[in-house]
Order: C-alpha cells, then sequence, then structure tokens
C-alpha cells in the first residue's frame, strides 16, 4: 500500500473537526467507548458520514473509513483525527512519528498479538526452521507484507513472501508453510491445525491525531476533552465504587486494606455506630478483596458498576 503524499487536500476549515471512525471489527468497540462517554455516533445501515456532537464549540465531519485507510488520511492531513490499531501503523509507516501522526490514547480495545503460526510438524522445539521442507524456502503468507519481511530478515530465514487478502488461516499447509497474522484469543489458529512460532508485536485500538489539528488551539480544545470522556469511561470500566459499614475499632484496618485512587471517603453513621467507607477499587481485586474486608470487620457490602471517572 503506498501512502498518500503528506498534506494533501489540508483542511482551512477551523470550525470542523474532521474525525476518522473505524469500520470493521473494531467498530463495535469504538461506537460503545463513545456512548458511554456521552459521544455517540449516529450512523445509517449503508452510511458513511455518520453524525456525531462533539464537546465544545466545533463541529464535526465523521466518517467511517477502514483503520488502514484512516491512518493514510491522517498523514494526508484530509483527517484530524482517528481511531486505528497500533499493527497498521507499524505495516504502513513504521513508527507513529514516521507516518506524521501523535498517539493521543490507547484505548486498550480489541487488543491483539501480531505472531507467525505455522504447523506443529513444521517446528523444531517451538521455532519455525531457516528453510523449508527438503531445504527449499519457506513460504509464509501474511496482509502484513512490511512486518513480514522484516521479521523474516530479522531471523535471517530463507523464505517468499505471498500476500494474503484476508483468511490468512487457511493457507498453510497447502499454499503456505507458515502465516504472520493478528490473533486476539489464538482459537482460530488452533482450529486450524496452527500452533504460534513467534510473536512480533502487540497492539490495541488507539487515537491518533494528526499534527496540524493539535496546533489549533480551537481543535485541540475539542481533542482534549474528547480524550478526557474516553478515558473516564475507560478507568470506570476498570473499577467499582465498593461501599461497606465498619465499626469504629474496626475503620483504619478497613481502611488500611482498601485500593482506593486516593484516600476512601468515610461518613459517620447514624448515632456514632459506625462509620460508612466508599472507595473505588480496581474490579479485578473483587474475588480476593470482598473476603478481606469481610473478616478485617467489613459488613454490608455494595459494589456498583460506573460510568466514568475523571481525575
Amino acid at each position: 500500500m503506498t501512502p498518500v503524499p503528506a498534506n494533501r487536500n489540508e483542511s482551512t476549515d477551523d470550525r470542523t473537526l474532521r474525525l476518522a471512525l473505524p469500520k470493521g471489527r473494531m467498530q463495535e468497540g469504538v461506537f460503545a467507548l463513545m456512548r458511554d462517554a456521552g459521544v455517540p455516533v449516529r450512523v445509517t445501515d449503508r452510511g458513511y458520514r455518520p453524525r456525531v456532537a462533539l464537546p465544545g464549540d466545533l463541529a464535526a465531519d465523521a466518517k467511517l473509513l477502514k483503520p488502514q485507510n484512516i491512518i493514510e488520511m491522517l498523514h494526508a492531513g484530509s483527517r484530524d483525527l482517528g481511531f486505528a490499531g497500533a499493527d497498521w501503523v507499524a505495516e504502513l509507516f513504521g513508527r507513529p512519528e514516521e507516518a506524521g501522526l501523535v498517539p493521543i490514547l490507547d484505548t486498550g480495545l480489541d487488543p491483539v498479538r501480531l505472531v507467525a503460526a505455522a504447523p506443529a510438524e513444521l517446528l523444531r522445539d517451538g521455532r519455525l526452521p531457516a528453510r523449508g521442507p527438503g531445504g527449499r524456502p519457506l513460504v509464509i503468507a501474511s496482509e502484513y507484507e512490511s512486518l513480514t519481511k522484516a521479521w523474516i530478515a530479522r531471523l535471517g530465514l530463507n523464505a517468499a513472501f505471498v500476500r494474503s487478502f484476508g483468511a490468512t488461516e487457511v493457507f498453510p499447509p497447502e499454499d503456505a508453510d507458515c502465516i504472520v497474522d493478528n490473533t486476539a484469543s489464538g482459537d482460530t489458529l488452533r482450529d486450524n491445525g496452527l500452533v504460534i512460532a513467534d510473536e512480533l508485536m502487540r497492539s490495541s485500538t488507539r487515537l491518533y491525531a494528526s499534527p496540524a489539528a493539535l496546533e489549533n488551539p480551537a481543535k485541540r480544545a475539542v481533542i482534549d476533552r474528547l480524550v478526557m470522556l474516553l478515558s473516564g469511561v475507560l478507568e470506570a470500566r476498570r473499577r467499582v465504587m465498593l461501599e461497606l459499614n465498619v465499626s469504629p475499632e474496626r475503620l483504619q484496618t478497613i481502611v488500611n486494606i482498601l485500593p482506593c485512587m486516593r484516600q476512601p471517603t468515610v461518613s459517620p453513621l447514624h448515632a456514632g455506630s459506625g462509620y460508612a467507607v466508599k472507595a473505588a477499587v480496581p474490579r479485578e481485586t473483587l474475588p480476593g478483596l470482598i473476603p478481606q474486608l469481610k473478616a478485617a470487620g467489613g459488613s454490608d457490602i455494595v459494589v456498583t458498576s460506573l460510568t466514568q471517572i475523571v481525575p
């Protein structure tokens, strides 16, 4: 894929923020994140220009694009802000700064690993041999041409590259010895009899901006507000609000146990019978934390989900 020359079609409209939203597997997660942040995306079944009300004074010119194209349009200057995977930034340009992109936020959505995988019988001690069966060059298929060729060179493999256009996992063993592809759980690879032999990189959905947009005060203000709202949702998804009651003599023990953001909120109960304690705690700590709090004298424990946390 040939990158579009930078700064082509750069807009002079300072009252519009040109937002690129991903079409495909990233779309559902990004749209849910935007909705939970109070910035819903409204799109028809066949529409590629959704309506978005951004936080601030600027109008939004939103467009649905494939993540690969979002990276190119940000590089070209025809989009100000967009969501894409770090894997495609690396594939198309190497590093964000080489693409003229500024990473703004790693959402952590759609986490994948870019891996090399092959049938188990081809591997030697879990690794790819330098050559294919009979000493011939290995055939390696992938949609990621630049990353795969760089990996082949780094390992010193005698290999030929074959470009795939989706469904890469079905190439081995008849049409390729090995593939380089992204995977979330590895289930698809296992279902096709493939074993992971190496990991090239890790990726997730990230928000990128063009430097020109960040240099524009009006656009920078809207971008900063949007990032604050999105970050608040992401933080809230990682935490829950935990509330409990405790006697005066056990209060400090409970406070010492709680893994809160700063300090817990402590309020006296009626008639001096004890205290109500409240803290936003990491969701992943609950299985061990709740029994520990109960054993330390906590009672009436309540856990509720959060929608946003803005430090």
